[in-house]
């Protein structure tokens, strides 16, 4: 098939599930790391060069705004056809590094959703699961003794299906149990590197300085859901109030971290987030219907 044949199929499906006007439908794109390179670690995050195809991509077939200008046409009834936006969840430094100069030589926006829990060069707690088992000596993990089991890692391919195994077994726990639950494991695996992955204030104050826009994702990034209704205020009131004030403006969108309905957080926290004076919030849920105030995302697939 040709290019113009793939782009000619593009509009077209781009146009069905996302008409203009009334009817319209927005595709929210979500993004966490563009890597300088390919890493086997990582297969599902795209590298430099992937990521500039993958804008070319939308900047040639879809309509693509920014989210506060979305979300207000969308509330009008006035969308474009084939509309979409571009978000990154959590904080990463190669958003800054990579991401950033890619967007602007296309002049396209997109809003980035912080965890301030991990600015200045920290590590997401999943972050540190993927190094420890890469970092792994030998061909077997056995995690029996702090109630994780035990892990091939024969290859590449078996120390990211260990990894991905291990985030999910962790991934629903208070923060104090994920935190001393991922220490123990990184002890397990003779390891105390901890990468500096998130960018730090002086990156997040560029992307500001850049036009683009900034939301809130929490302090420590917890599964709200699984987290006592006042904590959860806290991580997301203390959140949107730091990034308030070091960027000195207000911060209007949500994120909900991990962000399945239902599964992630419920409807007391999607009223939390309308009392707490968000404009809107957005999820991970695809497809879905759009309210007012809630907006959804999906991953950016096939590209």
């Amino acid at each position: 098939m040709t290019s113009s044949a793939v782009g000619s199929l593009l509009r077209a499906a781009g146009s069905l599930l996302s008409p203009a006007g009334r009817r319209g439908r927005l595709a929210i794109l979500i993004f966490h790391q563009v890597l300088h390179r390919p890493d086997l670690m990582r297969p599902d995050a795209p590298d430099a060069k992937l990521f500039a195809q993958q804008l070319n991509v939308l900047a040639e077939h879809f309509r693509v705004l920014p989210l506060a200008d979305a979300i207000e046409r969308l509330r009008r009834g006035a969308l474009p056809a084939r509309a979409a936006s571009i978000t990154f969840d959590d904080g990463y430094a190669d958003n800054v590094e990579v991401a950033l100069p890619l967007l602007k030589s296309r002049q396209l926006h997109a809003t980035f959703f912080i965890a301030t829990g991990f600015l200045d060069g920290g590590c997401m707690w999943n972050d540190r699961i993927i190094e420890a088992t890469r970092d792994a000596p030998g061909d077997n993990l056995d995690l029996r003794q702090i109630g994780l089991g035990t892990h091939s890692l024969v290859g590449w391919e078996a120390r990211r299906r260990a990894a991905e195994a291990l985030i999910g077994m962790l991934k629903y726990l208070s923060v104090a149990e994920r935190t001393e639950k991922v220490a123990s494991l990184a002890a397990a695996c003779r390891t105390d590197r901890m990468p500096q992955l998130m960018m730090t204030r002086a990156q997040l104050q560029t992307l500001d300085a850049a036009g683009m826009d900034i939301g809130g994702h929490t302090v420590n990034h917890p599964i709200l859901a699984a987290t006592d209704f006042e904590s959860a205020r806290t991580e997301i009131s203390s959140g949107r109030e730091e990034l308030a004030g070091l960027l000195r403006r207000r911060i209007d969108f949500f994120a909900y971290p991990n962000g399945r309905p239902g599964r992630d957080y419920a409807p007391e926290h999607a009223q939390l987030v309308r009392e707490l004076g968000f404009k809107a919030a957005v999820s991970t849920a695809w497809p879905a219907p759009v309210t007012i105030s809630i907006s959804f995302r999906a991953s950016l697939l096939g590209i």
